[in-house]
């Protein structure tokens, strides 16, 4: 509640100067009550009155029902303290309460305002008036009333005037009537009315709701040949539609338009609408140029501006830069509020600056300024930093703040359990909460299936999986992925595609991922012809292989011993425009070098390296393991050297390989040194590094033994 805000002797410009102070109108209510209770013989004036009841107009219809329930019961009281004063008033008073009642949903009551005006106002109802009872009607969808009204003009003689058809015009937009208000719009320009930006804006608004961009901007452009030239509203309407709908090009095109032209300039609303645009279409570069201009020109920002752009920052990774702003937020006494700082601890935490994001969440708890969101997001860090006690710390003091976790937060939890290998505990939480009817989501049943899949718990994972939709939740794609991806790991086949024919069956699309995992463990098993079989499938249903597929294919082909099917493959693959990545590079060369055609498998290295895909260490591993085993000890020795060069760091396998190549062209003075250069770079010896030693050692015994026994005999 507000203090009384009055000194013992007050006047009428007290009351309207304390009542406009108030931002909330509850508050501004409790003022003008206060007022009242302090002197009983106050008469209020006309601004008051006026100031008051537009408060209560600006009420939002999304605000908790009983807070609306609080704006109409105080309008209604306003209205009877206006009806008993007898005194006579301007229509600008009735026109308020007529608005103020059109806000909280009470068109019947707007009816009752507008019939009686002349006895509670003392006041004739003009055009004004007219077109606020017809926006009541529309506001509160009475398609009907909006007719019958409309029609009521003429038998009142009232003249429409352009402010009442842009009132119809919002009427057809809001029912999707879009042809019938371009053809309002035209038939107003016919009564030598014409439309102006309102009228254009909210037919734009419309359009762009649908996703008609082209439509949209024939109508934007058509605006200047109309005599209407667009001003900012127009362009943020148009700039903001286009980016919701992920058309980059052309809100840039409208954007680059309004800097050209010289009848509107950028507000804070259009800059807000250009940040958040770039920002959910991650053009953070563009992001920040806007934000710049914005300061150059000197926009204040608002609190959007800066929730908008930190969280720009944060995705950009520049955690720092979102910091330094937050702090300069402040500078300019424009306090973050739970969103913005939210937005910073989130950044913290993904780019794994845990320990300041901890900080600033010491700081938000100090102010405040924590919800359920902030505690989901350290959560989150907590498990991805492997602090799983801690995350757990975190999970309960939650509860002890008498937060009610919701289904992000229990998607967090699971999914955070399952991947730290707590996945007993994973399963006890999400019984506690199936028990508790706690709101659960498909991401976090999704993550215990993935979770008991990988601990090999299948017949509890199916399990889970049949019981979801008891608990309200449909499995998706993922789901289904997920499952068929356990199953076909653990060369459980069978099982894998009864869920593919259940996901089928129950109108859940397989993606590339479902063909390519399914693939992959018919491969696994060694079912080559089922693969093939299965890939046909893919084609005929639309879908293209992708580097995925290819890879499976090429490696069961290599596997098959069928190297020139692997070849043919890998020569439709480069034809269909699939640009080839390491792996199956790699699989192709491992392919061709294990079938001794090792010139072959080199002028595919050469074509890696001319395509821009580098090769990676299995590469070099894979042509030196070729050369060595076709007796080239110059080209494996050469490939060596240029991995080494080209900066990559020989793992024991690449060691082993250049042993084996040593040993077997009788170099093991060579061969001991390498070692030794293995164990100066603190790589461990594996029983085959010993294994190449010690047969290289015995096969050259005979030989230093004979070499002796003729030295003996000279």
């Amino acid at each position: 509640m507000v203090g009384n805000p009055f000194p013992r002797f007050f006047s009428e410009s007290h009351v309207l100067k304390a009542v406009k102070s108030q931002k909330d109108v509850l508050s501004a209510v409790s003022v003008f009550d206060s007022a009242s209770r302090q002197d009983a013989h106050l008469t209020h004036t006309t601004p008051v009155f006026l100031l008051l009841l537009r408060k209560l107009a600006a009420s939002k219809t999304s605000g908790s029902p009983n807070y609306l329930t609080a704006v109409a019961s105080h309008l209604t009281r306003i209205i009877e303290l206006i009806r008993s004063s007898r005194r006579k008033y301007p229509e600008d008073i009735a026109l308020a309460a007529i608005n103020a009642y059109s806000a909280v949903s009470m068109p019947q009551a707007a009816v009752s305002i507008f019939r009686d005006m002349d006895q509670v106002f003392r006041c004739n109802p003009g055009i004004r008036s007219y077109n606020a009872l017809l926006n009541a009607f529309v506001e509160a969808n009475r398609w009907d009333q909006v007719e019958s009204f409309f029609a009521y003009f003429q038998t009142a003689s009232v003249l429409p005037n352009l402010a009442t058809y842009n009132v119809l015009i919002k009427g057809l937009v809001k029912r999707g009537q879009l042809e019938k208000a371009r053809c309002l719009l035209d038939s107003v320009r016919a009564r030598g009315i014409y439309p102006d930006n309102v009228s254009y804006s909210t037919i734009l608004r419309g359009i762009l709701r649908l996703g008609d961009l082209e439509n949209a901007l024939d109508l934007f452009e058509e605006m200047p040949q109309a005599g209407v030239e667009p001003d900012i509203v127009c362009y943020n309407v148009m700039i903001d539609g286009l980016f919701k709908r992920g058309d980059f090009e052309k809100a840039m095109y409208v954007w680059n338009n309004l800097l050209k032209g010289s009848y509107a300039y950028p507000n804070v609303v259009t800059y807000n609408v250009m940040l958040n645009g770039l920002c959910k279409l991650r053009k953070f570069d563009e992001c920040v140029d806007i934000w710049h201009r914005m300061r150059k020109n000197e926009h204040v920002a608002d609190s959007f501006t800066y929730s908008t752009i930190i969280h720009g920052l944060c995705e950009m990774g520049n955690v720092k830069g979102a910091a330094k702003l937050c702090y300069r937020m402040v500078e300019n006494r424009c306090m973050p509020d739970v969103v913005i700082c939210n937005a910073l601890l989130n950044g913290f935490c993904k780019t794994g600056r845990l320990k300041e994001g901890l900080a600033w969440w010491g700081l938000m708890g100090k102010g405040g300024l924590c919800n359920l969101g902030s505690y989901n997001i350290v959560m989150k860090g907590l498990f991805e930093d492997g602090q799983v006690e801690d995350a757990l710390k975190n999970w309960e003091g939650l509860l002890e703040c008498g937060l009610c976790p919701d289904a992000n937060t229990y998607g967090v939890l699971i999914h955070g359990l399952c991947e730290s290998g707590f996945v007993t505990k994973a399963l006890q939480m999400l019984k506690e909460a199936e028990d508790t009817n706690a709101e659960l989501d498909v991401f976090a049943y999704t993550s215990m299936i993935n979770g008991l899949c990988n601990d090999g718990r299948f017949d509890d994972a199916l399990c889970i999986f049949y019981g979801m939709e008891h608990h309200g939740c449909i499995p998706n794609l993922q789901t289904y992925n997920s499952l068929i991806n356990g199953f076909s790991q653990a060369r459980k086949i069978a099982e894998a595609f009864q869920l593919f024919q259940k996901m089928v069956g129950n109108g859940c699309a397989p993606n590339i991922v479902t063909y390519n995992t399914l693939i992959n463990g018919l491969l696994k098993v060694e079912r080559f012809s089922e693969a093939s079989g299965l890939v046909k499938d893919m084609l005929e249903k639309g879908w293209k292989p992708d580097s995925v597929t290819c890879s499976s294919l090429l490696d069961g082909l290599r596997r098959d011993k069928k190297i020139d099917g692997a070849i043919e493959l890998w020569q439709h693959v480069t034809r269909t425009g699939i640009k080839p990545d390491v792996v199956m590079y790699n699989i192709a060369i491992h392919g061709l070098c294990s079938a001794g055609r090792v010139e072959e498998a080199w002028r595919l290295f050469l074509e890696m390296t001319s395509k821009n895909c580098t090769p990676s260490l299995v590469s070099y591993n894979t042509m030196m393991d070729g050369f060595y085993a076709k007796g080239d000890f110059e080209m494996g020795s050469k490939i060596w050297s240029q991995m080494k060069q080209n900066g990559l760091t020989p793992d024991i396998i690449s060691y082993n390989i250049v042993l084996n190549g040593l040993c077997s062209f009788s170099k093991l003075t060579e061969a001991v040194k390498l070692l030794d250069d293995a164990l100066s770079q603190s790589i461990t010896p594996t029983a085959i590094t010993w294994n190449i030693l010690v047969r290289a050692i015995l096969e050259q015994a005979p030989l230093t033994s004979s070499l002796k026994n003729d030295c003996e005999t000279l």
